[in-house]
């Protein structure tokens, strides 16, 4: 009798478990300099699945990713940072729902505090953020859930 409970334990452990891991989420977090050329690279592997929106939403024909950073989301509470040579995204998820999930972002350069908003990243579509000119392009902050 003892050792059926402990194997029933075991397999509920294990099935539970088996479903947490199936919950997780990727989410991709980038940051994106979009630039008008004349010849324009192919598209990063990140962004290939969102490059239409990309061009029609903010007019570039070019995207490099200058810093990005995967994170599996467990609970949707957690933390992370995308970082390039100048600029660090961090984002503290706040919350999920069916929809997706409540984020804190705050954007750096350097040490600098640029810009601090809540948002809402779907798990259907992708958040697309414009941020400040950088050189001749833009800065564009960018989340997927994969």
């Amino acid at each position: 009798m003892a050792r059926s409970l402990l194997l029933s334990a075991a397999f509920a452990l294990v099935l539970g478990t088996a479903t947490e891991l199936r919950g997780a989420e990727m989410v991709w977090s980038g940051l994106v300099i979009a630039e008008n050329v004349a010849q324009p690279h192919p598209i990063p592997p990140e962004l290939t699945g969102i490059e239409r929106p990309l061009k029609r939403l903010f007019g570039y024909n070019q995207f490099q990713v200058i810093g990005q950073s995967r994170k599996a989301l467990q609970t949707g509470q957690e933390d992370w940072l995308a970082t390039s040579k100048f600029f660090g995204l961090h984002v503290d998820a706040r919350g999920e729902s069916q929809a997706g999930y409540v984020l804190n972002l705050k954007l750096y350069k350097e040490k600098e505090l640029l810009l601090e908003t809540d948002a809402k990243l779907s798990k259907r579509s992708p958040l697309l953020i414009k941020g400040p000119q950088v050189g001749g392009g833009q800065l564009l902050l960018v989340l997927v859930v994969q």
